[in-house]
C-alpha cells in the first residue's frame, strides 16, 4: 500500500511536471495598438489567437493590448526591436520614421480611391518598401489594413481650403501628417491619440482628423458639430512583427503567424469598408452636422507639397505609385 502511494505520488508529480512544460512551451505573443476595443482592429486581432494556437499545435498564441494599454504609437515602434512587445498595428508614417519611403502610403490625396490602394498594397513597390522597412529596422511588415477615409471634424463647416485657415488642428505625432493642415494654411497640433478627446472637449484644438469609424469608436463627435468629408487620406495600418520575435520562431510557424495576420488584416479591412459605408447616416441622427465637400481644390493645393521637403521618398517611388492602374 505504502508503495502504491508513493507511485501515485510520483505519477502525480510528473503530471504536474508535464503540465507545467506544456503550459512554458506555449509562447504569447504581446500583440500591442492604440486603438478601441470596440474597433475590427482589435476584436479581429483577439480572434486571431485561437488560430494561431491551431496552426502552430499550441506553440504560439496571441494577446492583444488595446487603447495604448502597452504605450503610445511612438512607444510601441520602439518596442519592437526591444522586444517589450511581438506585433502592433503601426500606421505608415510612423513606419516612416525607421525608413521614409514606407510613409508615402500614409501621405494626403497620395491615392485617389480605395481601389488604387488596395491595388498598391497588393504591388511590387509595397513588397520593395517593405524589404526596405525591414533591412532598416530589422522588423518584418506581415500585413495591411484598411484604416479608412480620414476626414476632418471641428465646430464649423470646412468646405474649402480657406475655411481651415489658422485652424489648430490636431493631428498624429509623425511629421507627414502636417503636410495636408499647411497645404491649407491651418496649425497642425501633435497629439497622442489617447489624450484627442480631452484636448477637443476643452478647447486646446479646433479639430482633429480622423476615418469615420474612428470619430464613433473615439466618441469625438461628442465635442465636435460638424463632420467634413475632406477624404484627404486614404489611410492603412501595418502589421509589423518585431525582429527579436521573428527570429526566434521557426520557419513555419512565421508562414502561419504570416498567414493568420493577413487573416486578421481583411477581416478589419472588410468590416470598416462597411462601416464607413454607412456611418454618414448613423453621425446625422446624433445631430451631427455631415458636410459633403468638393475636395478638388484641398487636393490640389496639397498635391503641391508631395515631392517638397516633407517628402521622404524618391521621385520613381511617387511616380510608381501614381502610375498604378
Amino acid at each position: 500500500m505504502k508503495y502504491l502511494k508513493q507511485c501515485l505520488a510520483m505519477s502525480a508529480a510528473m503530471g504536474v511536471a508535464l503540465s507545467a512544460q506544456a503550459a512554458a512551451a506555449e509562447t504569447v505573443l504581446k500583440f500591442a495598438h492604440v486603438y478601441e476595443e470596440s474597433e475590427p482592429y482589435h476584436t479581429c486581432a483577439v480572434e486571431a489567437s485561437d488560430k494561431l494556437k491551431a496552426a502552430t499545435e499550441d506553440r504560439y498564441s496571441i494577446e492583444v493590448f488595446p487603447a495604448s494599454s502597452l504605450g503610445k504609437e511612438v512607444d510601441i515602434n520602439e518596442g519592437l526591436g526591444l522586444g517589450t512587445v511581438d506585433i502592433i498595428y503601426t500606421g505608415q508614417l510612423f513606419a516612416g520614421r525607421a525608413y521614409g519611403p514606407i510613409a508615402i502610403g500614409g501621405a494626403p490625396f497620395m491615392f485617389r480611391d480605395y481601389d488604387h490602394w488596395d491595388k498598391y498594397r497588393n504591388s511590387d513597390l509595397f513588397k520593395e518598401l517593405a524589404e526596405g522597412y525591414r533591412e532598416a529596422s530589422g522588423n518584418h511588415v506581415v500585413a495591411t489594413t484598411y484604416y479608412g477615409q480620414r476626414h476632418v471634424t471641428s465646430n464649423k463647416p470646412i468646405l474649402k481650403p480657406e475655411d481651415m485657415a489658422g485652424m489648430k488642428i490636431r493631428v498624429p505625432n509623425a511629421p507627414l501628417y502636417m503636410m495636408f493642415p499647411k497645404a491649407v494654411g491651418a496649425n497642425p497640433t501633435p497629439i497622442a491619440f489617447a489624450e484627442v478627446y480631452l484636448a477637443l472637449q476643452q478647447g486646446t484644438v479646433d479639430g482633429q482628423e480622423n476615418p469615420l469609424p474612428t470619430i464613433q469608436a473615439k466618441k469625438f463627435y461628442e465635442v465636435q458639430s460638424d463632420i467634413n468629408l475632406t477624404a484627404h487620406i486614404n489611410d492603412a495600418l501595418l502589421t509589423i512583427v518585431g525582429g527579436p520575435t521573428w527570429d526566434q520562431m521557426e520557419e513555419a510557424d512565421r508562414t502561419a503567424l504570416t498567414e493568420v495576420l493577413t487573416e486578421t488584416a481583411e477581416c478589419a479591412t472588410s468590416q470598416v469598408r462597411e462601416k464607413e459605408a454607412e456611418l454618414a447616416a448613423w453621425f446625422k441622427e446624433q445631430g451631427v452636422t455631415v458636410n459633403e465637400v468638393d475636395v478638388t481644390p484641398f487636393r490640389e493645393a496639397t498635391m503641391k507639397l508631395h515631392n517638397g521637403e516633407d517628402a521622404t521618398w524618391e521621385q520613381e517611388t511617387y511616380d510608381r505609385l501614381q502610375a498604378i492602374k
